[in-house]
């Protein structure tokens, strides 16, 4: 079994990401602590509410309950991009170009790396963003569905209807899909084709015993896992039509015990799966082997992250107890 060097923190962590070799651990009670070379702590938040990585940048964007929205540098530098007294900011998504997107209410504003900020305004309340793979494009979703707007146009945005609440949403590495988790135990997909009137194609990803409160997609985009069932499930995006008529792949089961987080390895189609016991697994995707990388802990595993080498895991949970896998070890 591989080592682990576990880490307890009091209280709730959020997330875990890797910045260069070093994992970052998001409080919420507002407080980043970071294992380098021992643990260092900076305050950040008067309770924060999200922590996301920017994919574009060794940096951390997070937000709180003190309505601001701030980016942590590798260094545990901190920079406030944005501040909205007395809202909570619990929506985050970071784009190309140094932008950072944050919503509260109603309105999703959309940050450029030149402090200008955008306001685009939806009939309900804002329940994820992510932005487009390609060119600047956020997809705000809500209640019936999600809106596309291009950030940088007046172009009135694309409204991708489907009846229910959308919680999260993500698009697949290529952006020739868009994913949402909702409030019902299920999935909705989307095909973005460019050919007119092909936007509507949709995607029923259903069956889930649970709320999906976790997704990840694979190096190359062929696969997308997610909790919300006492496996993890996988749909396959190989195809021009991605999962539309294909089964998915159930991997890591285990007799009702829910998944909770997954997270892909980012070179391999390898899938570190988090258990609401603590335990994780690590499944390849080919032959479904898998590997125990930690027994059954405190509490749920809210987040993981690899580190860009793919050599060690970081874990979090809602307990506390957290820590780091050396894979290679």
């Amino acid at each position: 079994m591989p080592t682990v060097a576990p880490f307890d923190l009091d209280g709730h962590i959020l997330a875990v990401e890797f910045l260069g070799d070093t994992p970052f651990f998001a409080n919420a009670a507002g407080t980043f602590h970071r294992l380098d070379g021992g643990e260092k702590v900076t305050q950040a938040h008067q309770g924060m509410l999200s922590c996301i990585r920017d994919p574009y940048s060794e940096s951390l964007i997070s937000g709180g309950e003190d309505g601001k929205v701030l980016r942590m540098a590798a260094d545990a530098g901190v920079t406030e991009l944005a501040s909205a007294p007395r809202k909570w900011i619990s929506q985050l998504a970071a784009g190309p170009q140094g932008a950072v997107a944050y919503s509260y209410g109603k309105s999703a504003f959309v940050r450029l790396a030149d402090g200008m900020t955008k306001e685009f305004t939806e009939e309900r309340t804002v329940e994820g963003l992510a932005f487009a793979p390609k060119g600047m494009r956020i997809a705000a979703a809500r209640y019936n569905g999600v809106s596309l707007h291009w950030v940088g146009t007046a172009a009135k945005p694309v409204d991708l209807e489907w009846k229910g609440a959308h919680t999260g949403v993500t698009f697949s590495p290529d952006g020739n899909f868009l994913v949402t988790m909702m409030q019902e135990n299920a999935l909705h997909g989307w095909k973005l084709d460019s050919k007119a009137g092909a936007e509507t194609r949709h995607m029923r990803m259903t069956g889930y015993p649970a709320k999906v409160k976790s997704l990840s997609w694979s190096a190359k985009g062929k696969w997308l896992a997610s909790s919300g069932a006492p496996a993890a499930i996988v749909w396959p995006f190989q195809g021009k039509d991605g999962p539309m008529g294909k089964a998915p792949l159930e991997l890591g089961t285990r007799a009702n015990i829910l998944a909770t987080s997954v997270k892909f390895h980012p070179v391999e189609d390898i899938l570190a799966i988090g258990f609401i016991d603590g335990m994780i697994l690590a499944v390849r995707v080919a032959d479904s082997k898998e590997a125990l990388l930690r027994r059954p802990g405190k509490g749920a595993i809210t987040s993981m992250s690899w580190s860009k080498n793919g050599k060690l895991l970081a874990f979090a949970s809602e307990a506390g107890d957290c820590g780091v896998v050396d894979i290679a070890a």
